[in-house]
């Protein structure tokens, strides 16, 4: 097992990225172009930065990696509140994205420190 698959913050990510990748592969064909090509990037971007930030040597070097990952999760909640908006995912599927960002969100403000 590699050190960063060990990290709590990288396995609530994975999840967060499933999740939000199968959002973007339900949204409706007008959207798939442009929100859920952007929400699987974004997606992806989370766990995949925060792996990489796991191998630096140096804290700056991490930090940096956790930094670009935390902005990713706000690109996400970003793309799926404008999709709650226009009707294209329900309430209660945004309350569910919203708060598992939070957490991921306050997992690596602590790892970045």
């Amino acid at each position: 097992m590699l050190n960063f698959e060990r990290l709590l913050v990288w396995q609530k990510a994975i999840s967060y990225a499933e999740i939000l990748v199968r959002i973007a592969d339900s949204l409706p064909q007008k959207y798939q172009y442009s929100f859920a090509d952007q929400l699987r990037r974004a997606a992806l971007s989370v766990p995949s930065n925060i792996a990489e930030g796991a191998g630096r040597q140096s804290q700056r070097d991490r930090s940096n990696f956790y930094a670009i990952a935390k902005g990713s999760v706000y690109e996400t909640v970003n793309i799926v509140k404008l999709l709650e908006k226009l009707e294209g995912i329900r309430e209660f599927e945004f309350d569910k994205v919203y708060l598992l960002a939070e957490e991921i969100c306050k997992m690596l403000y602590g790892l970045a420190k």
